[in-house]
């Protein structure tokens, strides 16, 4: 099978895993606003995006070193295994902090709406962290180590278990935020048993016996990735937590049902990503690796363009079918979230280089520099245009990371971006975006946004037939 054959079949099968799992959840969120409300979504929000920063930083971000050591060879699993459940153990013991320091900063800022939520919530955010954190390490472990199947069916397991949780816990039993948050706690419960079982974690721990050597060079690669993660953190979610404490949380809501349908094309860049940064890292010594990543990011631009354009042409329509009567006005603050989303699955994918070849500083320098410009951004956009400043700044962010990291990896991995194409997509997006957000004139909405889909798609066919060749060939293209 060659490398693009291999890169194809990870895909698909981390898709079947994944994505019908995520669907179902979409499918849900109509279910899940009418119960909670405007606010209430909102607030739970909140809450997750504060649990998944507890998560980077109380276990160090050892999953990037659980996935980057575990698929090298050359190290041995049960020393990868063990040692990222101890940092991972560690850590979430350390996490329990977050109770006090959360009541601290309540006193602090008596009048802050967001800390006052998290103080109501912060023991259920620890154990959503602890739970959270060891189903994690432990998937990732899973994956590294090449049981890809076996993580794709616990992907579709978690999501049935977190939706049967949720349907006994929200809807029946009307427990609001707290039925929510159980409701992920018990499937990630239900995850950590399957995997415990279904791929023998036992054999992997070592009780006695860690090496040294190896603790220090998986700390060496994921602590530069916490600020990495913080970084990325602010610049994902800061936008919920600032439309929060300047103008409520039940413009978060809305926010919050504006993202949810351009969430799903980075669902499937992360799908893809994962099977990626697995090539990334087996290719990486690979003579031909430039021409790879080129052959690859020309097919995945085109494919993140074409998939951004059909859910502009159909964004509202989706918007009126699943979401609550509240929320049926966000899709005019969709165009510019689904740019971002655009622009994360390009920064993503140039991170790639950072991970094969070891270079998380500049991963965290680069991503740096986007949440410094986001949180200005923010502070500046949302007072002067609300909901949709805090999308226009996440934009502009993603774009500043994307251009700083093709300049930087361009010096690791000589790769053509094919500038060109992607600045022509960018601008047909851009003028799909206007009109999903100015023309209420239904015949001139669907005509216009229909042509300009039908030129994305003719600019990107061509990147879609190479694809199909170099699958077809029984020989790596050199």
């Amino acid at each position: 099978m060659n490398r693009y054959r291999t890169l194809a079949a990870n895909t698909i099968i981390l898709g079947l895993g994944q994505f019908g799992s995520k669907l179902l959840v979409i499918l849900m969120m109509g279910f899940y606003q009418a119960a909670l409300g405007k606010s209430g979504y909102g607030e739970i929000n909140n809450i997750i995006n504060t649990a998944t920063l507890l998560m980077s930083l109380a276990t160090l971000s050892v999953g990037e070193s659980i996935i980057r050591f575990g698929i090298d060879t050359v190290y041995d699993n049960k020393q990868v295994f063990s040692i990222g459940m101890y940092i991972t153990l560690a850590g979430v013991s350390a996490s329990m902090l977050f109770v006090p320091l959360i009541g601290l900063m309540c006193n602090i800022m008596p009048d802050n709406n967001v800390l006052l939520l998290l103080r109501d919530y912060a023991w259920l955010t620890v154990l959503y962290v602890v739970t959270g954190s060891v189903k994690s390490s432990c998937a990732l472990f899973v994956r590294s180590v090449g049981h890809v199947k076996l993580y794709a069916v616990d992907g579709i397991l978690t999501t049935v278990m977190n939706i049967v949780f949720n349907v006994v816990l929200l809807f029946t039993f009307n427990l609001g935020n707290l039925g929510y948050l159980l409701s992920v706690i018990f499937s990630d419960i239900c995850s950590v048993i399957f995997l415990t079982f279904a791929a023998k974690l036992r054999q992997y721990v070592i009780v006695l016996g860690i090496d040294k050597d190896m603790l220090k060079a998986m700390l060496r690669f994921c602590i530069p990735m916490i600020p990495t993660s913080v970084m990325w953190w602010i610049i994902n979610v800061s936008d919920s937590f600032m439309i929060s404490g300047m103008i409520g949380f039940e413009s978060s809501g809305m926010y919050q049902a504006a993202s949810k349908f351009p969430s799903m094309i980075s669902i499937l860049s992360g799908i893809f990503s994962q099977a990626w940064n697995m090539s990334a890292i087996t290719e990486k010594n690979s003579r031909t690796v430039a021409k790879f990543y080129t052959n690859v990011f020309d097919i995945f631009q085109s494919a993140v363009y074409v998939i951004a354009a059909a859910l502009l042409l159909v964004i509202r329509l989706l918007i009126y079918i699943f979401c609550a009567e509240d929320f049926q006005s966000a899709y005019i603050y969709s165009p510019f979230v689904v740019m971002s989303v655009v622009f994360t699955c390009f920064c993503t994918f140039m991170g790639s280089v950072y991970v094969a070849s070891k270079k998380s500083v500049r991963s965290m320098v680069t991503a740096g520099i986007g949440a410094l410009s986001n949180i200005i951004m923010n502070i500046v956009m949302i007072q002067l245009w609300g909901i949709y400043g805090a999308a226009v700044a996440s934009f502009i962010s993603f774009v500043i990371i994307f251009v700083v990291r093709a300049i930087d990896t361009h010096k690791i991995v000589y790769m053509d971006i094919g500038l060109h194409k992607m600045i022509v997509n960018t601008a047909l997006l851009l003028a799909m975006g206007a009109v999903v957000s100015l023309v209420t004139d239904n015949t001139v909405y669907y005509i216009a946004l229909a042509g300009m889909f039908a030129a994305t798609v003719a600019l990107n066919f061509k990147s879609g037939i190479r694809a199909v060749k170099m699958l077809l060939k029984k020989e790596l293209p050199e």
